[in-house]
C-alpha cells in the first residue's frame, strides 16, 4: 500500500510501505476512504513533536471500511462504516475509566500517528477496535463525520467545555483556524454574548463569521485587548481560547481576560511561553490545558445527524487519495489558499 511517512523535520513522502496486519486481539484493519490533514501534523514536520521518529506514517483522522478484526473485537464487525477517532481507548486503565481517555495507559492516548503508524494511508490499524471507534450514522456524509474525528471534540472540550462557557459570557478565541473555528461553533451553543475571532489573516476572520463569530478582530490593525475591555465594561473576556499553539498567543489571551476568567489552552506547542503570574496571581484567573479525549463524540455525532452542527463548511479543498503531497502544500499554505481542511478520498 501507499502511505505519508515522516523522515524527520521537513521530510515527507507517499511511499509504499506494507500493509499493516492484526498484532493484538482487539485491533482492526480499516481500509481508509476519507482523510485529512491536522494542524499537529504540520507541528511534526516542524520538528515539534519529538516522539515522532524517522518512519512513521503520519495521521490521526479517518473515515474508513472494517476489513477485518481481531477474535477480540465484539462490536465493530467486517464491513462497517466507521470513524478512527484521533484517540485511542483502552477502555479499562483508570484514566480512560474515568473518561479521559487521551490519557490512556493501557495501550492508548494520542498514538496513531504519533507512537504507531496512522491514518494517512490506504489502510490503517487500529487498536482496541471496540473503543476508539464510532460506527457512522445513516444520513450523514464521510466529510462530515471526519470532521469529528479531531477538529470537532478537540474545540469542544478542550476550549468550550474546559474553558467552562456559559450563556451571556464574553469569548475571546484567539486563533481562527480548524480548531478555533470548531471551538466558536461549540461556544454558540451556550448562548454566549458574544464571541470574538482575532486572527492575523482576514480569510480566517471571514470564515470565522461564518462559524458564528460577531466580532472579528486583525490584531494588526486593531487592539483586542481594547476591542474585549470596550464589551466589558473594562473586565476582559468571561473566556479566552488559544487555539494557535505558539507564545504570543497564549500571553494574548492572558491579556485578554478577566479576574476570574478561564484561559483554555488548546494549541500545540512546540516552545516554551512566559506566564505572568506577576499579573494573574490576584486575579483568580484558571489557566486550563488538554489533550482531546473525545468523550463527548458521540454526543457531537448526535447533534451532527440532527443538524443541529454544520461541519461540511470546513472542508475547502478536496484530493484524491494519491494527491497527498499537493494537499500537504495546500493546508501548509493557508494563508494564500484560504484552506481551512482538506480531504482526501478514494
Amino acid at each position: 500500500m501507499y502511505a505519508i511517512v515522516y523522515h524527520g523535520p521537513g521530510a515527507k513522502s507517499w511511499e509504499q510501505v506494507a500493509k499493516p496486519t492484526v498484532q493484538a486481539d482487539t485491533d482492526a484493519i480499516v481500509r481508509v476512504d476519507t482523510v485529512t490533514i491536522c494542524g499537529t501534523d504540520l507541528h511534526i514536520l516542524k520538528g515539534d513533536v519529538a516522539a515522532v521518529t524517522d518512519g512513521r506514517i503520519l495521521g490521526h483522522e479517518a473515515v474508513g471500511t472494517v476489513e477485518q478484526v481481531g477474535p477480540g473485537v465484539k462490536n465493530v464487525h467486517v464491513g462497517d462504516r466507521v470513524l478512527v477517532s484521533c484517540i485511542t481507548a483502552c477502555g479499562a486503565c483508570r484514566y480512560c475509566r474515568e473518561g479521559q481517555y487521551g490519557q490512556c495507559i493501557g495501550g492508548g492516548g494520542w498514538i496513531l500517528g504519533h507512537k504507531i503508524d496512522g491514518t494517512q494511508a490506504e489502510y490503517v490499524r487500529v487498536p482496541f477496535a471496540d473503543t476508539s471507534t464510532f460506527a457512522v450514522p445513516e444520513g450523514v456524509t464521510d466529510e462530515e463525520v471526519l470532521m469529528l474525528a479531531d477538529i470537532g471534540p478537540t474545540g469542544y472540550e478542550v476550549g468550550v467545555l474546559n474553558g467552562r462557557v456559559s450563556p451571556g459570557d464574553v469569548v475571546a478565541v484567539v486563533g481562527a483556524g480548524p480548531v478555533g473555528l470548531s471551538a466558536i461553533m461549540g461556544a454558540k451553543l451556550f448562548s454566549p454574548a458574544h464571541v470574538v475571532a482575532i486572527d492575523l489573516a482576514d480569510a480566517r476572520l471571514e470564515a470565522a463569521k461564518q462559524f458564528g463569530a460577531d466580532i472579528t478582530v486583525n490584531p494588526s490593525r486593531e487592539d483586542p485587548v481594547e476591542i474585549v475591555r470596550g464589551l466589558t465594561e473594562g473586565l476582559g473576556a468571561d473566556v479566552a481560547i488559544e487555539a494557535v499553539g505558539v507564545a504570543s498567543t497564549f500571553e494574548q489571551c492572558a491579556a485578554l481576560i478577566r479576574p476570574g476568567g478561564t484561559v483554555a489552552n488548546v494549541g500545540v506547542h512546540g516552545g516554551p511561553a512566559t506566564l505572568h503570574l506577576e499579573d494573574l496571581w490576584i486575579k483568580n484567573v484558571t489557566i486550563t490545558t488538554g489533550l482531546v479525549d473525545t468523550y463527548s463524540t458521540p454526543t457531537l455525532l448526535r447533534l451532527l445527524t440532527a443538524h443541529h452542527i454544520d461541519l461540511a463548511r470546513f472542508v475547502t479543498h478536496r484530493f484524491a487519495l494519491g494527491d497527498f503531497m499537493e494537499a500537504y502544500d495546500t493546508f501548509a499554505n493557508a494563508a494564500e489558499t484560504r484552506a481551512l481542511k482538506v480531504v482526501l478520498s478514494r
